[in-house]
């Protein structure tokens, strides 16, 4: 069963401050992921985790990551605005977005970051805006599905992103007679896998392309951008991924396609979100109100507005009730919140122990695409978000909503000014 990192006479603690619901993060848990996967890579000189600031854009959370040595992976102008503001600049930074405006190009160059281009067509409305930079990367989409073994991972063919085998070979051609002297080269072509095999199958298709890239162009490339899609266990039973045999497996493709090509300096770079924060965050809510009728239902003061995902897609999130952890669980329930809307329910017939008015439930793996997915629908105020310390202190790192928020893009009108 999963456990939550947090106790309930530290909930109660912390509710007296800052009432549910909440997002709460693990720093002790954060770092040492941070670290075993530093290590776990430790083999390649140049490695280097940009964290996918989308996945959780809360500058302590960054601030952490980056003590610890960590980049961020940036998709837009806003995002490029919190790196640095954070003190990122430079190769500290991968910009990496699609259908980009002028203006997110210009900033990037501003701040001199890695562009990772998303089509061939960029490259002249890079040059006309902002202008090439001397290093860049190129994003791959070979089409087709993505399968390992019989398994189809990803299908690449229906996704929106990157360049064909055909575009990479005549874009590097291009970028080359415009000064660009390095080059790297990104894929992302499965999301929240399980197990072991992803990156070791993804880099061999990358490493692949990129010694015969070399081959027919003379091109240097200086890296390889494994880019995110390692999952983490949802579910009690699912897998944890083993970054030392999946960082195995990326080294053996290494010795064997890079380093006889002449190739045994290239770094390598992974963009990890979910990975590096989903299991160390936690969205806390409590229980205010029950129903029966043609099915039970338990009411919380949470809703799809601070953490969407089951809403949309049908997500799974273990759900904890605090202080019943070894309860036996014999109540079947849907835990909804109090949206306008039939899909804002965290669980549907989930068994659970029996809850009462007033208990705190610990919603499992929310500190990645969690608050940072959070909206205003129904005039709904996002969540706190709360540090827990190593030494079992905690900290406010974002404020909860106020009513003057949600107002505060109305001030052009009369009645909203102060």
């Amino acid at each position: 069963m999963k456990k939550p990192f947090v106790s309930l006479e530290k909930i109660k603690e912390i509710a007296k401050t800052y009432p549910t619901p909440f997002h709460i993060y693990d720093q002790k848990g954060i770092v040492n992921n941070m670290n075993e996967l530093l290590d776990a890579f430790s083999w390649n000189k140049g490695f280097k985790e940009y964290f996918a600031v989308k996945a959780t854009p809360s500058p302590e959370i960054i601030k952490l990551l980056k003590k610890g040595g960590c980049g961020v992976d940036c998709s837009s102008y806003t995002e490029l605005l919190m790196a640095e503001k954070l003190g990122f600049s430079g190769d500290e930074i991968m910009f990496s977005s699609n259908e980009t405006e002028a203006k997110e190009y210009i900033l990037a160059r501003k701040l001199n970051v890695i562009i990772n281009l998303d089509d061939i067509t960029h490259i002249e409305y890079l040059e006309e805006h902002a202008g090439i930079p001397k290093k860049i990367s190129l994003r791959y989409n070979p089409g087709g599905e993505f399968k390992i073994g019989t398994s189809i991972m990803g299908n690449p063919a229906e996704a929106k992103y990157g360049l064909t085998t055909e575009q990479m070979y005549e874009a590097v051609k291009i970028l080359m007679k415009k000064g660009v002297k390095e080059f790297g080269v990104h894929a992302f072509l499965a999301s929240n896998t399980i197990g072991n095999e992803y990156y070791p199958a993804l880099s061999k298709v990358l490493f692949n392309r990129i010694v015969d890239i070399k081959k027919q162009t003379g091109a240097n490339f200086v890296f390889v951008n494994l880019s995110g899609g390692i999952g983490v266990p949802y579910r009690p039973e699912d897998p944890k991924a083993d970054i030392y045999k999946i960082s195995n497996g990326v080294k053996k493709a290494y010795d064997e396609i890079l380093i006889p090509a002449g190739m045994e300096n290239i770094k390598i770079f992974t963009e990890l979100g979910r990975y590096m924060l989903a299991p160390y965050g936690g969205l806390v809510t409590q229980v205010i109100h029950f129903k029966h009728t043609h099915k039970e239902y338990v009411g919380v003061d949470a809703c799809a507005a601070h953490l969407m995902r089951p809403a949309i897609y049908g997500a799974y999130h273990h759900i904890s009730v605090l202080g019943k952890e070894d309860m036996e669980p014999n109540y079947k329930c849907d835990v909804v919140g109090s949206l306008c809307e039939n899909s804002d329910k965290f669980a549907i017939d989930r068994v659970i122990p029996k809850v009462d008015r007033g208990d705190y439930l610990f919603i499992h793996d929310a500190g990645a695409h969690g608050h940072a997915m959070g909206y205003n629908y129904n005039g709904k105020l996002r969540s706190a978000e709360i540090l827990l310390n190593e030494d079992g202190s905690y900290r406010l790192i974002r404020r909860a909503e106020i009513p003057k928020d949600y107002f505060a893009t109305l001030d052009i009108l009369p009645e909203f000014q102060d």
